[in-house]
């Protein structure tokens, strides 16, 4: 679905990422995981062309793009509901901005709604409802966009444990059941294990992928699972020694 070829992105006369490849198939829940500050919001940002790549290609289903822009759905690790909107009217927005028929988005906004455990809170405003169901909204809100590929940059860091693995699921749902295929970004070695099919370990700038994880199993995964525990403590190894590397 999406191949990113020689991506470059410099500040400052320092490289963010040089000569980043990646290559991510249709229906598959690809998660990148690497510290903090190595360039994972910003290879979003040249993704959708927030901001510019200084080299590189991206094709999309075979074809060269600028830019994910219009082909990709965004949700951000806050929720970014309009508080003077009801939650209905939130997750409209791709309809009322794109100029799409009102009468049959509110039907299909409705129907998530009530997939999505929001069914009478619709009216209510962002301010009356939890963490949860403003992140559960803005998750309808990205579905509106009606987009085969959605981008998530660590859309439950802020939440509560047991409200983030209840949303857990609901990602799992996104690929399995509305057929999407997923970019995450974590920092929660957890949470990258018990959600993706394919792990990138990320080293610190110039971000490169260091390794490649293909995992297997049905999802959730349950991490009393000795094999992924093991694969956890490798992977804290992993991104530890870089961080040390660089303190040094």
């Amino acid at each position: 679905m999406l191949s990113v070829s020689g991506l470059t992105k410099v500040f400052d006369q320092q490289p963010v990422f040089s000569g980043f490849d990646l290559t991510v198939t249709r229906n598959r829940f690809a998660v990148l995981i690497g510290p903090s500050g190595c360039g994972k919001s910003t290879f979003f940002d040249v993704l959708t062309g927030v901001t510019a790549a200084d080299a590189g290609q991206l094709c999309w289903q075979g074809k060269e793009v600028g830019h994910l822009g219009e082909l990709a759905a965004y949700m951000h690790q806050k929720d970014l509901l309009l508080p003077w909107f009801s939650l209905l009217d939130n997750s409209l927005l791709p309809a009322r901005t794109g100029g799409g028929d009102l009468h049959m988005a509110r039907s299909r906004a409705s129907q998530l709604f009530s997939r999505l455990g929001l069914s009478g809170y619709e009216e209510h405003l962002p301010h009356q409802v939890s963490g949860g169901m403003r992140q559960r909204c803005a998750l309808v809100r990205t579905l509106m966009f009606n987009r085969d590929l959605i981008l998530l940059d660590e859309p439950l860091s802020a939440l509560d444990a047991i409200t983030r693995k209840s949303l857990q699921s609901l990602l799992v749902l996104l690929q399995s059941e509305f057929d999407r295929t997923l970019i995450m970004i974590t920092h929660d070695v957890d949470e990258a294990l018990l959600l993706a099919d394919d792990l990138y370990l990320l080293s610190v700038k110039p971000m490169a992928i260091r390794e490649k994880i293909v995992l297997h199993g049905k999802k959730p995964r349950r991490f009393d699972d000795p094999e992924l525990l093991s694969m956890k403590d490798t992977i804290l190894q992993k991104l530890q020694g870089d961080i040390d590397h660089v303190s040094c």
